[in-house]
């Protein structure tokens, strides 16, 4: 983190943290630096270390640092996607003949990356249940280098205790990498708890809006960085300077909407437990949630994500996303407007028939910064309808 950046608070970070008022002009919003190319001062002359946007990009700059100083990492680097930032991260640190865990309950799109395409590569995989210290150690081998955490999880909104993770990864020899989409920087601090490596999808919470898409890596490790950063330019999957610039514009006002998205939640999960047509909700911010305390334990608060399983199943749960007015039916999350949707049919469908496949009686919903109460009667009347 810059040293001028040390001891500020996370709001003011999200808004000031490698965004300094353009030296020519004075705009307090960085510039969207649209440009391939760069003047050189001689050959090799390269004014601020930028020569081909590819490598480097002033607008895509000003996002990493904003990125690294609200994880607490020493550096980030920007995607053009949640899953060409786990893709680098992958290849760069794993090998032919490596191993690596990942959860019962991971993203579809992770599980599809990792078996599809990674597999190919010559690399082992197993799955555990993260949120159980034990079934890490037994999924663990010799040869496992990453344990790849989410948490909370997508879509079951599993906990994983990450201090107590990252301590059997490292006592294995294993990095730790976690998925901090769901909580976003502003809930929790995984490198401040063991972890190696953060990953996000942009996308989502960051960007906040449902207009851009994107990824990131955060970390500590200096060596591990440099490595990260030859392979980003090498593979080239980058985020665009509107993009960066599109991410950062939301960051601005991730503290709020956090704060307002895990409100709304709350009050929705609480409903939810208590209506007759649910048969489970599944929100760590509910004291019969198994990872309730450990949530409380590692996050500010409990986020904007919740899952429910439809007592009547799957043909029930189907409906009720059909019959929602105020939450739209779609997939992806994180964005200011509410959003529902059918997992096993929809986000994660790639994981039916292997360890990872989801109930088909389950409905999660990204909830919105819309009023409280407007959410509720919504869907009330689409459970109702059932």
């Amino acid at each position: 983190m810059n040293e001028q950046h040390v001891g500020r608070r996370f709001e003011t970070l999200a808004i000031h943290a490698g965004q300094e008022p353009d030296a020519l002009t004075g705009a307090v919003v960085p510039p969207i630096h649209q440009v391939s190319t760069y003047k050189q001062d001689g050959v090799g002359g390269l004014r601020g270390g930028y020569e081909y946007s590819r490598s480097a990009n002033p607008t895509r700059t000003a996002l990493e640092e904003n990125l690294a100083a609200l994880e607490g990492g020493s550096r980030a680097l920007a995607y053009a996607s949640g899953l060409a930032a786990e893709d680098c991260l992958l290849r760069t640190v794993l090998r032919p003949g490596d191993h690596l865990v990942i959860p019962d309950d991971a993203y579809g799109g992770t599980f599809r990356l990792v078996a599809k395409v990674v597999e190919r590569w010559g690399v082992a995989w197993s799955v555990a249940d993260t949120s159980d210290p034990m079934s890490v150690r037994a999924a663990i081998r010799p040869e496992t280098k990453l344990v790849w955490v989410e948490t909370p999880s997508n879509p079951l909104l599993g906990i994983t205790d990450i201090a107590l993770i990252a301590e059997i990864a490292h006592t294995a020899g294993a990095r730790l990498v976690v998925d901090n989409t769901f909580a976003s920087p502003y809930l929790q601090q995984p490198l401040a708890l063991g972890a190696d490596v953060v990953a996000h999808s942009t996308t989502k919470y960051l960007g906040g809006h449902s207009d851009v898409v994107g990824g990131a890596l955060v970390t500590s490790d200096q060596t591990l960085a440099e490595e990260l950063a030859f392979h980003q330019n090498a593979m080239g999957a980058i985020a665009g300077p509107f993009d960066s610039w599109l991410v950062m514009r939301g960051i601005k006002t991730l503290a709020v909407r956090m704060d307002r998205h895990s409100a709304n939640a709350a009050r929705i999960a609480e409903m939810l437990a208590a209506h007759p047509k649910v048969a489970d909700v599944r929100y760590p911010g509910l004291p019969s949630h198994p990872g309730h305390e450990t949530a409380g334990k590692q996050m500010r608060d409990f986020g904007g994500m919740v899952s429910f399983r439809v007592a009547a199943g799957e043909e029930a749960a189907v409906a009720v996303c059909d019959r929602t007015e105020v939450f739209t039916l779609g997939e992806s999350l994180g964005g200011v407007e509410s959003l529902i949707e059918h997992p096993g049919r929809m986000t994660h469908a790639s994981a039916a028939g292997s360890a990872l496949e989801v109930p088909g009686d389950l409905v999660r919903l990204s909830v919105g910064i819309e009023s409280a109460d407007d959410l509720l009667a919504d869907l009330r009347q689409a459970l109702n309808s059932v």
